[in-house]
């Protein structure tokens, strides 16, 4: 009884202790994949298979072994699949199965080849990286895209202005894909050599340049308009400073025009959206649009609206935060990379504007959401811990370690 209970305490700590390591990552990003969990689990599992090749290599303390990795595994899976409401895809779950499975293997025989056991296990640690989404690739062909804006978005805020080039984040992103190209209004040459259009929370324009923008949108252009009636950009400058951009939309009359209705910002906290296809939406203090035209539509809550004007179209946002790189990027260091995102704000983006930007990334509904998926992963681990030590125990009482149960029963066989 003493050592079924060691036994069940051993793969119980063991199975939790990988449970919590594994949330580092996530906690960090948000996004739900099996792989982060293998960095914890191929030492955790290494180490069980040493132990387990300690007592004399016994099959059934082999077994033991292998029940205590398929538990940590189907543990880990299954707390993706709760925090996520959605099943991990079928690779991710394979390479997790892999990598344990490789260290485990070289647990096992770290005492009978060293070198051997090290080669598992460090190709064990190197399985996950297969399933790493790729940077984001440059596109072979790049349309231009006119940018409108007076977020700090080509230049450091507060500094000394176009002097002091610098791109966001989130322009780094979408010049893999497009050909950015930055002007001050809408009577520039730039915007008729562009068919893409990127607003972002612009300076006050004239009648005219609102009329331009009309004009070109009719003749067969497509917009992407970031308009929010309540920026929380952070910015260094001092409030009323026009080196800032508007605290709220000037917009209004150009959308009207086109048939929607920006409303007062109601909140001032963050918001995750989470589209019906899982990609993942983060505003602030965003508000939403009410449709009063026939040729313009709204989607997820009124965040979105969309207008069909002559051969043109015009997608609008009620936030400009959301490409604020605080809101969609853990490290600002790395925009290239998907596994960094904490939400898929440059995929959206990019898509709104004709691009797309592939990958399935699964997303943590909510903190409750997470709580109950550990809560069920940790009670799984426990049970399947419970049920090893119960049935390895039995098992190790009716075949003493030792013991070859296989001439007993032959034995057994000729005196019939």
């Amino acid at each position: 009884m003493k050592v079924a209970f060691l036994r069940f305490l051993a793969a119980c700590l063991g199975t939790l202790l990988v449970l919590f390591a594994g949330l580092a990552l996530l906690l960090r990003t948000g996004q739900v994949d099996p792989l982060d969990w293998a960095w914890p689990a191929v030492p955790l599992l290494a180490l069980v298979g040493w132990l387990a090749s300690r007592g004399g290599g016994h099959g059934h303390a082999r077994a033991h072994a292998i029940w205590v990795g398929l538990g940590t595994v189907l543990s880990i899976l299954l707390l993706c699949r709760i925090a996520a409401a959605r099943p991990p895809a079928l690779s991710l779950s394979l390479l997790l199965a892999v990598s344990a499975a490789l260290g485990l293997c070289g647990g096992l025989l770290l005492r009978r080849s060293r070198i051997g056991a090290i080669a598992l296990i460090a190709a064990a640690l190197l399985v996950p990286l297969a399933g790493r989404p790729p940077a984001v690739p440059m596109a072979p062909q790049r349309p231009s895209l006119a940018v409108l804006t007076a977020l700090p978005l080509f230049w450091r805020e507060g500094g000394q202005g176009l002097a002091a080039p610098a791109d966001a984040p989130i322009v780094t992103v979408l010049r893999q894909h497009f050909d950015l190209r930055p002007f001050d209004t809408p009577l520039s040459p730039e915007l008729a050599k562009a068919r893409l259009l990127l607003i972002a929370q612009p300076r006050a324009m004239q009648p005219g340049e609102l009329v331009a923008i009309d004009r070109w949108l009719r003749d067969g252009g497509r917009a992407l308009i970031l308009a929010d009636p309540l920026l929380r950009w952070p910015s260094p400058l001092a409030p009323g400073d026009r080196r800032r951009a508007p605290a709220a939309s000037l917009l209004g009359p150009l959308l009207a025009h086109w048939g929607v209705r920006l409303e007062n910002t109601a909140t001032l906290d963050e918001e995750r959206h989470l589209l019906p296809d899982g990609r993942l939406m983060t505003f602030l203090a965003a508000s939403h649009f009410i449709a009063t035209a026939p040729a313009c539509r709204t989607e997820a809550r009124g965040l979105v609206a969309r207008c069909w004007l002559g051969r043109g179209q015009a997608v609008q946002v009620a936030d400009a935060d959301l490409i604020d790189d605080r809101l969609w990027l853990a490290d600002p260091s790395r925009p290239l990379d998907p596994s960094a995102w904490t939400a898929d704000t440059p995929a959206l983006v990019a898509g709104w504007l004709g691009a797309e930007l592939h990958g399935d990334r699964r997303w943590v509904l909510s903190g409750a959401q997470l709580v109950l998926a550990v809560r069920w992963a940790a009670v799984a681990g426990i049970f399947w811990a419970a049920m090893g030590a119960i049935l390895f125990s039995l098992r190790r009482g009716r075949f003493p370690p030792g013991a070859d149960p296989g001439p007993r029963r032959r034995k057994t066989a000729k005196g019939a």
